[in-house]
């Protein structure tokens, strides 16, 4: 059995409206709604269609405190999640601290802790269940580390704050780095864009630890490095192509990341070309009083 991505979705959605301006200096008590959207397909060599998919995950973040060592900021889910959705995650309302330089830094860890710990409970789980997958209507990881949702957030980052003609940049599963473009200007904003070969060993990985949770699920358990070595073989190419759109102030208010993937003769003997696209829009849906 394969699959080109298996996550589940923790966050609710909610319908975006159209785009209003965003300001670049952020001021506390502003709050933004990031919609996150993502379409896969994937074909053989033949044309014949193999899969696709659909998904939507919505977070809200609110500006807490700026310093110089960088903003506070509270993520949380979206407005109108219902008593029993916010039931079933633990993970939000979450604090952390974007610094100016480094990653992002959880603040309340233990609020999260103690959840976590009641989440269980109230699910009838043990420490036992943590780490482990699942499959009802869709696979799910048990997750019992507050850290985890630092991961979570940063899926939610539309990109560097200097982005700008000529830097470079790099995704983190892109082989090397490539320089940013700008293809468009306008009073409204400007439009930037860069093309990256994938890294072949990060799909790979990716493949593999997929392999595994495919295989605890259907209780044909396999190692990670059982399914590293099968997908070997694999003869991977592909591009990461990323536009940014910004607003008049230079803010990125939107990303739209394709990614696409050759898979020629590789695992099971097939050839598989895969298309995912992943669009993150950010709109201002707050601001503080007064």
């Amino acid at each position: 059995m394969r699959i080109w991505a298996l996550a589940a979705s923790l966050l609710a959605a909610s319908a975006a409206g159209a785009t209003p301006p965003i300001v670049h200096e952020l001021r506390v008590g502003d709050t933004f709604e990031i919609s996150r959207d993502v379409e896969s397909s994937s074909k053989t060599t033949g044309g014949e269609s193999t899969g696709s998919s659909t998904d939507r995950d919505t977070i809200e973040e609110r500006v807490i405190a700026t310093s110089p060592a960088g903003v506070e900021l509270e993520y949380d889910l979206p407005r109108g999640t219902t008593p029993e959705d916010r039931a079933r995650q633990w993970q939000f309302p979450a604090r952390v601290l974007r610094p100016t330089k480094g990653p992002l830094q959880l603040l309340n860890g233990p609020e999260l802790a103690a959840r976590a710990k009641a989440w269980l409970k109230a699910a009838g789980l043990t420490d036992a269940a943590c780490g482990h997958w699942y499959f009802t209507w869709n696979a799910f990881r048990i997750e019992c580390d507050p850290q985890s949702v630092v991961e979570t957030i940063a899926g939610f980052d539309l990109g560097p704050d200097d982005l700008a003609e000529g830097i470079a940049y790099r995704d983190a599963e892109a082989l090397a780095s490539a320089s940013v473009k700008r293809t468009a200007v306008s009073p409204e904003g400007a439009v930037y864009h860069v093309e990256m070969a994938v890294d072949p060993d990060s799909v790979r990985r990716g493949e593999a630890k997929s392999d595994v949770v495919v295989g605890e699920i259907s209780r044909k358990p396999i190692t990670y490095e059982e399914a590293l070595r099968a997908r070997a073989t694999e003869n991977i190419s592909g591009t990461i192509a990323i536009t940014f759109d910004t607003n008049a102030e230079g803010y990125v208010w939107r990303r739209t990341k394709v990614t696409t993937l050759n898979d020629i003769g590789g695992f099971q003997g097939r050839s598989e070309t895969k298309t995912s696209t992943e669009t993150l829009e950010r709109r201002l849906i707050g601001k503080p009083a007064g």
